[in-house]
């Protein structure tokens, strides 16, 4: 039985009937609650102002004070998650990506696009790694991981949970990375992608051990590398970097601020490629690094951290994406392909191409686009939730 009910403010309501995932604190006119205080993470019911059911989600302090969960009167059981866990993996299933011998690492659920909204589930091989980004969804993380058991079957032999940096913080819950199913002995695993190895560690690796949204963009790396000299900048455990090498590339350069990651991004190439391979791993920061690049790279990537990770930020951010793009287009040879990234949700794709546009300006080069660029279909965007489009790309052909 739902404890509490949330009554909103008259017009409010709006939004949710568009089925819009959100409802911020400012929206609430009362809470109706059978407890003396209502707790964080509990699951709620949403009405209008006139008593008219609406939505059912779990309840957070801050800003957004229900992700929605349902717009249906239904009971939020096992069997509902159980339900939700089958569906995604059937989009998965569609995209060819449950049995692929090519590619054997991918998204299962991308919190909105998925509608579960604050969790987040990556597939390397046999392991499903849980990363929940809300008390609600730490709460009902066993329910979770009985779910993706009945899913997977023996596809699948463990579970790990890597929520501890990603729940709020001051809801004093303590989380603790490990297993919450199954365990495993080794802390590095080879997975492949499009045929590519890559060494993930995902109880110590940055997000759940490896960036499975650049899948496709990698991809188009390859293609437009052969003959070409390479900058991975922001290269974290070298992605790009192999895909370029596999490519074709003459050479390629790694950089990243983490001495660990480009001595991970080093290891993927020689998994793939030997000894051999004509690549240089350099930690360092990335901006300067470019600053002292002159005309030797072709094909430079630049693949940052979100510069914005809240609206607050976003002229700073903005100011920071023009710049390095200005300096990556000043010294990239005539004839050279840039890849530009920006993983902000605060950004919009016409804010970061207006930004890139300003860059190539200051630059004073010829820019053609090429692609533009957005996350892969495993990583989809809930069409009533157009905030999650957060990965924005433009490839450009540089005279």
């Amino acid at each position: 039985m739902i404890k509490t009910q949330i009554y909103l403010r008259r017009g409010k309501e709006e939004s949710l009937l568009r089925r819009h995932p959100w409802i911020f604190s400012g929206a609430i006119e009362r809470i109706k609650s059978r407890e003396d205080e209502i707790k964080e993470g509990e699951i709620v019911d949403v009405y209008t102002k006139q008593g008219d059911f609406i939505a059912r989600g779990h309840y957070q302090i801050g800003s957004i004070a229900v992700r929605v969960l349902t717009f249906e009167q239904e009971e939020i059981n096992q069997e509902w998650w159980n339900k939700k866990i089958a569906v995604a993996y059937d989009v998965r299933r569609t995209l060819n990506l449950t049995d692929n011998e090519q590619t054997t690492c991918y998204r299962l659920i991308h919190g909105e696009g998925d509608s579960l909204p604050g969790l987040v589930v990556d597939i390397y091989d046999k392991t499903a790694v849980v990363q929940c980004h809300s008390v609600g969804m730490y709460l009902s993380r066993m329910a979770i991981a009985e779910a993706l058991r009945n899913t997977y079957g023996e596809k699948l032999t463990a579970i790990y949970d890597k929520s501890s940096q990603t729940v709020p913080f001051k809801a004093g819950l303590n989380a603790v990375d490990g297993y919450i199913w199954g365990h495993s002995n080794k802390k590095s695993h080879v997975v492949l992608e499009n045929g590519q190895k890559f060494m993930v560690n995902w109880e110590e690796g940055q997000k759940t051990g490896f960036f499975l949204d650049q899948r496709y963009n990698r991809e188009l790396v390859k293609h437009y590398a052969k003959g070409r000299t390479v900058l991975n900048t922001f290269c974290y455990t070298g992605g790009f970097s192999v895909y370029a090498a596999a490519g074709g590339a003459v050479e390629v350069c790694s950089v990243d601020a983490s001495e660990r990651a480009v001595k991970l991004a080093d290891e993927n190439m020689r998994l793939n490629f030997g000894e051999s391979v004509p690549h240089k791993a350099v930690a360092a920061d990335a901006v300067e690094y470019i600053k002292q690049i002159g005309d030797k790279y072709d094909l430079i990537i630049l693949d940052p951290p979100a510069f914005a990770k809240h609206h607050k930020v976003l002229g700073n951010a903005m100011q920071g994406y023009k710049r390095i793009n200005a300096r990556a287009l000043s010294q990239i040879k005539s004839g050279g392909i840039l890849f530009t990234f920006s993983c902000s949700q605060a950004v919009s794709k016409e804010l970061f191409r207006t930004t890139v546009f300003s860059a190539a300006a200051i630059a004073g080069r010829k820019v053609r686009i090429l692609h533009q660029l957005t996350q892969p279909a495993d990583h989809p965007i809930n069409i009533y939730h157009p905030e999650g489009e957060y990965l924005k790309g433009l490839v450009l052909y540089v005279e």
